[in-house]
C-alpha cells in the first residue's frame, strides 16, 4: 500500500541492468560503460565496498551474475501491491470536488506522467550503474542528492503509515460498536484516539521492534485482496443504497469525525457533475500523486526481475499502471455516484452514515483494519533504516539505537493522527511535496544528470527538463493552495467560535 522496501542490496549487481544486446555487446563493454569499481563512490554501505572494490572482474564473476528470479506476471503482481494503497480511499472524494470528466483527465495524466517517470528511472539505473534510488542521488548531486531522495521515501512512507492509522481511527470504533451494539460515543473504548494508542503498543510497537519483518511482507498481498474486495463492495452497494437518502435511512446516531458538508436529502445532489471547481479541487492532484506513486519500489523489483531488460521491466510497469488505473477509476466512479457531494475524504468511513450494521461492511472493515495493523510495522522499517543512515550511526546493529528510532517514530505518528483534523491532509501535503519529488523531479533530475549521452537539446533532455518543471509547479501550486486553505479554514473556524 505505497509501500516502498529499504536499501536494496547490490551484491549481485555486477553488470548494469540493461542487457539489451542493441545497447551492449558484449560484459566487457559494460564494464567500460559503467564502470562500477567502487572507487569514485565513497557513500554505498560496507558490504556493497567489498564487492566493488574487487577491481578484476573476470569471467568467474560474470558467471556468478544472476539476473533475478522474478516472473514478469510476479513482478506485475508485486508492482501494483506497491501502488495500490489507502490512496483509493480518498478518489472519490477527489471526484467530487473535481467532477467525472476533469477527474478522468486528472488520472489518466497522473497515470502517464508516473509512467513516463518509470522510464526515466530506468534509464537513469542503467547509465548511472545503480538499482539504489538514494545511490542515483548520490552520484548525481553528492550528499544532498541522496539526502533529498532518502527524505523523500520517507516522508512518503510517513504518510503512509499515518494513513493506515488513521483508517484505524475511523473504522476499529464503528467495529467495537457493531459487535458491542453500542451507540454511547463517549466511551473510551469508542474514541479513535485512545484506540490508534491501543493499537499500536499492543500491536504494531511489538512487530515494529523485530530485527526481521521478512514474514510480513505477506501482508501486502493480504492488503490488495482487501482492497479488491473494497472495490467490489462499492460497486454492489452503489445499487443498494438509494439517492437521495431518505431521512429516516441515515445512521444519525453515528459519530463522523467529518461532518456531511451536503444535504444528503437534497435530489440536486444526486445529479453527477462532470466538472466542479470549489476549495477542495485543490486536494485532487495531491491525492493522485499519493495514490500512484510506487519508484522507491522500481528499482528493487528491476533488479529481481527474471530476463532483466528496461523494455520488460517498462512493460511490467505499463501492465501494473493499467490495472490500478482502472481499480481506481472504479472505486472513485461508483463511490462518487452512491453519495455525490456527501461523499467524504476516507470512503469507507462514509458508509457508516447509512448503516449502523451490515455483514459485507464489517468484513470489509475488518479485512481492511487487519492489513493496515500489520503494514505499518513494513512500512516503518525502511524509515527507521533511513534515519539510522541520515544520522550517520555505525552499520552495526544495536538494540538501544533500534528501539529509540522506533519508538520516536511512533510517537510523532500517533501525534500526527490524533491532531491532524482529517486524512485529506495527510493525502494533501504528503501528494504535493514528498509524493511530487518522487514522481516528478528526482527522476527528471537524476536523468538530466547522470544520462551523458544525450545532448542538453536533445529531445528526451527537452521532454525531463520540462517534466522537472512541471514538477515545481505542480509541487509548488498545490502547496501553497492547501496551506492557504489550512488558514481560511482556521480563520473561519476562529470566526465561528467568536460568534457563538
Amino acid at each position: 500500500m505505497n509501500k516502498a522496501p529499504g536499501k536494496t542490496e547490490m551484491s549481485h549487481f555486477n553488470t548494469p541492468p540493461e542487457m539489451d544486446s542493441n545497447e551492449y555487446t558484449s560484459y566487457q563493454d559494460c564494464h567500460t560503460k559503467v564502470p562500477l569499481n567502487g572507487l569514485q563512490y565513497n557513500d554505498v554501505d560496507a558490504e556493497s565496498q567489498n564487492f566493488l572494490s574487487d577491481q578484476h572482474l573476470g569471467k568467474k564473476k560474470y558467471e556468478e551474475y544472476s539476473t533475478g528470479s522474478a516472473s514478469f506476471g510476479m513482478s506485475v503482481f508485486n508492482l501494483g501491491n506497491a501502488i495500490m494503497g489507502s490512496g483509493i480511499l480518498g478518489l472519490s472524494y477527489a471526484m467530487a470536488n473535481t467532477g467525472i470528466a476533469l477527474f478522468v483527465i486528472l488520472l489518466v495524466s497522473v497515470a502517464i506522467f508516473s509512467l513516463y517517470s518509470v522510464h526515466l528511472l530506468l534509464k537513469t539505473a542503467n547509465e548511472g550503474g545503480s538499482l539504489v534510488y538514494e545511490q542515483l542521488g548520490y552520484k548525481a548531486f553528492g550528499i544532498p542528492g541522496k539526502l533529498a531522495a532518502s527524505c523523500s521515501i520517507t516522508m512518503q512512507n510517513f504518510g503512509a503509515m499515518a494513513s493506515y492509522l488513521y483508517i484505524v481511527k475511523y473504522e476499529l470504533p464503528i467495529v467495537i460498536k457493531a459487535f458491542l451494539d453500542n451507540t454511547d460515543d463517549n466511551m473510551w473504548y469508542t474514541n479513535g484516539d485512545y484506540l490508534v494508542l491501543i493499537v499500536t503498543v499492543a500491536i504494531i510497537l511489538p512487530l515494529s521492534l523485530l530485527k526481521n519483518l521478512g514474514y510480513l511482507g505477506y501482508t501486502s498481498g493480504f492488503s490488495l485482496l482487501c482492497m479488491v474486495f473494497f472495490l467490489i463492495m462499492v460497486i454492489y452497494k452503489k445499487f443498494q443504497i438509494p439517492c437521495p437518502l431518505p431521512e429516516d435511512f441515515i445512521n444519525i446516531t453515528m459519530n463522523n469525525t467529518v461532518p456531511p458538508q451536503h444535504n444528503t436529502t437534497d435530489e440536486n445532489c444526486c445529479k453527477p457533475k462532470y466538472f466542479v471547481y470549489n476549495s477542495q479541487t485543490v486536494y485532487a492532484v495531491p491525492i493522485l500523486t499519493f495514490a500512484f506513486v510506487c519508484h522507491p519500489a522500481i528499482l528493487p523489483m528491476y533488479e529481481e526481475l527474471k530476463d532483466r531488460s528496461r523494455k520488460r521491466m517498462q512493460n511490467v510497469a505499463n501492465v501494473s499502471f493499467l490495472g490500478m488505473f482502472v481499480m481506481y477509476l472504479l472505486a472513485a466512479l461508483f463511490g462518487y455516484l452512491t453519495f455525490n457531494e456527501a461523499v467524504e475524504p476516507e470512503l469507507l468511513h462514509t458508509y457508516s452514515r447509512v448503516y449502523s450494521f451490515d455483514v459485507v461492511l464489517l468484513i470489509v472493515r475488518l479485512a481492511v483494519l487487519l492489513a493496515v495493523t500489520l503494514t505499518v510495522p513494513v512500512v516503518l522499517f525502511p524509515i527507521r533504516t533511513s534515519v539510522n543512515q541520515l544520522l550517520g550511526a555505525s552499520k552495526d546493529f544495536s538494540w538501544p539505537r533500534h528501539i529509540c528510532i522506533t519508538l520516536a517514530l511512533l510517537v510523532c505518528v500517533n501525534i500526527l493522527v490524533i491532531f491532524v483534523p482529517t486524512i485529506r491532509d495527510i493525502f494533501g501535503f504528503i501528494g504535493a511535496s514528498a509524493a511530487a519529488m518522487l514522481i516528478f523531479i528526482l527522476p527528471s533530475a537524476f536523468y538530466i544528470k547522470l544520462v551523458k549521452k544525450e545532448s542538453m537539446k536533445s529531445m528526451q533532455k527537452i521532454g525531463a527538463l520540462s517534466f522537472l518543471i512541471l514538477g515545481f509547479v505542480v509541487m509548488i501550486g498545490s502547496m501553497t493552495l492547501i496551506i492557504l486553505d489550512w488558514i481560511h479554514n482556521i480563520g473561519a473556524s476562529e470566526s465561528h467560535t467568536n460568534g457563538h
